[in-house]
């Protein structure tokens, strides 16, 4: 029988094409797909990244956890990724996250992302550029540059798959470990040096305030956040591992 994580590769290869944008209903059969994928369909349990967190923690000189310990950074397990595939046309993988771990915000240029929380509970903190075009025109990587707030909410699994587009549904965004979690992620396409798909990470800088135009999605305003959001380098203690994937094979 053919494995769900081997489904979701076969109806990404007949969905996304580097020059083609995908259509609604293709992107509807990944995220079905995407929805029914399970931890163990990916060789993952969530008992045992609890397991692997003890031994680890937040320790102050004194011995007690504080989450304003000194020592938090030192004695944090990594994040891990898993990488399951990938051509010009997507990428699959998947990121394991201890508590309190942090992604920073970082974008997807002109790319289409789906992400399956496979277990744990993740807050997401997600911008659009007011002006979509800010990031082809700003050539001053110094300048910051105006963000809607998007999202801003903790997800607990099970939860639908989530997707952002190039211009929409929150491309520049933050991850946070509320506990041991896994992200499924599908990039279509995915990053690339050669065609000018960089990560860039994002801090945000200014809070600009509300301004009428909606609600962001998991909230309750009737107004949306601006803030102006500027480049950078994340600290030398952000550090993201190759991690061994465990799951069925996954290929043409």
């Amino acid at each position: 029988m053919m494995s769900a994580v081997q489904k979701l590769h076969d109806v990404c290869r007949s969905t996304f094409n580097v020059s083609t944008p995908p259509s609604a209903q293709a992107l509807q059969r990944v995220r079905s797909i995407l929805d029914s994928i399970k931890p163990a369909d990916v060789g993952l349990d969530e008992d045992d990244a609890r397991q692997q967190e003890r031994g680890f923690g937040y320790f102050g000189t004194n011995g007690r956890r504080g989450r304003h310990s000194p020592m938090v950074a030192r004695w944090a397990p990594p994040i891990s990724y898993l990488h399951l595939y990938e051509c010009e046309d997507f990428s699959m993988g998947i990121f394991c996250l201890p508590t309190s771990a942090r992604i920073p915000l970082h974008n997807h240029p002109g790319m289409t992302v789906m992400s399956k929380l496979l277990y744990g509970s993740l807050h997401v903190k997600a911008y659009d550029w007011v002006n979509p075009f800010d990031e082809q025109l700003n050539t001053d990587p110094s300048i910051p540059r105006p963000g809607r707030l998007v999202t801003n909410r903790v997800f607990t699994a099970p939860c639908e798959t989530a997707t952002l587009h190039p211009t929409s549904g929150g491309n520049i965004h933050a991850f946070t470990a509320v506990t041991p979690c896994a992200v499924l992620d599908v990039l279509a396409p995915p990053y690339s040096a050669v065609t000018g798909r960089h990560c860039t990470y994002y801090r945000e800088s200014i809070p600009v305030g509300p301004i009428p135009g909606g609600i962001a999605n998991g909230g309750h305003e009737d107004e949306q956040s601006i803030s102006l959001l500027e480049e950078f380098q994340p600290p030398d203690d952000f550090v993201v591992q190759r991690g061994e994937y465990r799951g069925p094979r996954v290929g043409p």
